[in-house]
């Protein structure tokens, strides 16, 4: 019989794919499809509507992994990183 007095520890593997990886790869594949990647992702983002993104290559369900405010946070670090805000 378990013991109820004590702490579980429940442990759930999780991908490791970073939000950078998730970005490239749904940027690849909406290019891939003719779709302009930058409104498609602006459209997900502001809208919630996952219909925004492609199907092809898993990339929906890759995105939807993510939560939108992390998009968000992701591409401003990137964008800070690469300006002369510093």
């Amino acid at each position: 019989m378990q013991d109820l007095g004590n702490t579980q520890f429940f442990k759930v593997e999780t991908d490791n794919t970073s939000v950078k990886q998730i970005l490239a790869d749904v940027y690849a594949a909406l290019t891939e499809k003719g779709y302009n990647p930058v409104n498609q992702i602006v459209g997900y983002i502001m809208s919630g509507d996952p219909t925004y993104i492609t199907s092809y290559k898993n990339a929906r369900s890759m995105i939807m992994k993510v939560e939108r405010d992390e998009l968000v946070e992701e591409m401003l670090t990137e964008y800070i990183k690469s300006s002369h805000w510093k």
